[in-house]
């Protein structure tokens, strides 16, 4: 089997999460199968193989799952991305707007180094809002957005227009 199509029998649907309407695509699954994810970070590595990364970025917090298994298989350290005041040490923040209101992100403001090539990973790609603004955030360290990297992606939602500002190198396993 391909392993789009692995992936979304392994995506379990739970519909009214987490408010009616919404049909929640929860990659959880994903985690009792070691060989499917061996194969999703050996894809994701693949992708971003001409790119030379120099760092992985995940965001809080299902983006910290395959974030870490990437970093450590292309040998590359991996940095944190959280909400406001969860992390310990001196941070940077990054504010921005949700439909309702805004909400803020943070890391550790040694974590980045001028002009390191930065990979985003996130789990699922929906509006763009939270990856767009880590990409602003790491900016802030004179750092270059070379990759997005999702499991998933709700084409419908349009995230990718809200990233292809940083870079166009957008890569997402699976698409609904």
């Amino acid at each position: 089997m391909n392993l789009p199509d692995q992936i979304k029998k392994a995506i379990r649907d739970v519909p009214d999460f987490p408010k009616p309407g919404i049909l929640f695509k929860d990659i959880t699954p994903i985690f009792y199968d070691q060989t499917l994810c061996n194969r999703i970070v050996d894809e994701f590595v693949r992708l971003l193989g001409p790119t030379k990364p120099d760092i992985i970025v995940g965001i809080e917090s299902r983006g910290f799952l395959f974030g870490i298994l990437l970093a450590n298989r292309m040998n590359l350290p991996f940095v944190l991305v959280r909400k406001s005041g969860k992390l310990p040490y001196t941070t940077v923040s990054q504010e921005y707007s949700l439909e309702y209101g805004t909400a803020k992100i943070e890391m550790h403001t040694d974590s980045i180094h001028k002009g390191a090539k930065v990979v985003i990973h996130d789990d699922l790609l929906a509006t763009g809002g939270t990856a767009a603004a880590t990409a602003d955030l790491i900016k802030q360290f004179d750092a270059e957005v070379c990759a997005f990297t999702f499991i998933v992606a709700l084409d419908f939602l349009n995230g990718k227009e809200k990233l292809i500002k940083h870079t166009n190198n957008i890569q997402c396993l699976v698409h609904y």
